[in-house]
């Protein structure tokens, strides 16, 4: 057990210093490679769904797609707090497209008070995103008081 829980440590530790250091283009094809390797399998996982279920989750595999690319683009641009706005916009327009397709559930009032809702999350994570990135961004010609 201990020698598992070093293992896993170990790994974790050399993760998170691969994704702020510059990536080779080998490390960079082997993650795209990834990307597109769980998009296809949860693809193929969404084959055997009909209807809706099978739109909703064919929308989280393709969120899921975007979100690791933009995460992978992220990495490779040393996470700056552009990278980062971008990838936390990708991750609330994959939710948004998600919730879209789980509204189709829904008729009528409650089908259009479901999309409000989902269109809601998006606008203000889109404006938490930018509010992170503004605070992050040093600005020029400011001074302190």
């Amino acid at each position: 057990m201990l020698k598992k829980t070093l293992i896993a440590s170990a790994l974790a530790a050399a993760l998170a210093s691969t994704s702020y250091a510059a990536m080779t283009k080998s490390e960079v094809k082997a993650e795209e490679d990834r990307i597109a390797a769980e998009y296809k399998s949860a693809k193929a996982r969404c084959d055997n769904l009909s209807s809706n279920a099978k739109d909703v989750c064919m929308a989280e595999a393709k969120g899921k797609e975007k979100v690791g690319k933009a995460e992978l683009d992220a990495r490779r641009k040393d996470n700056s707090a552009q990278a980062r706005y971008d990838v936390r916009v990708t991750k609330a327009e994959a939710a948004y497209d998600v919730a879209k397709e789980r509204c189709d559930d829904h008729s009528g009032n409650a089908k259009d008070v479901c999309i409000k809702d989902a269109k809601a999350a998006l606008v203000t994570a889109k404006a938490d995103a930018k509010v992170e990135r503004e605070s992050t961004t040093p600005r020029l010609g400011r001074t302190s008081a």
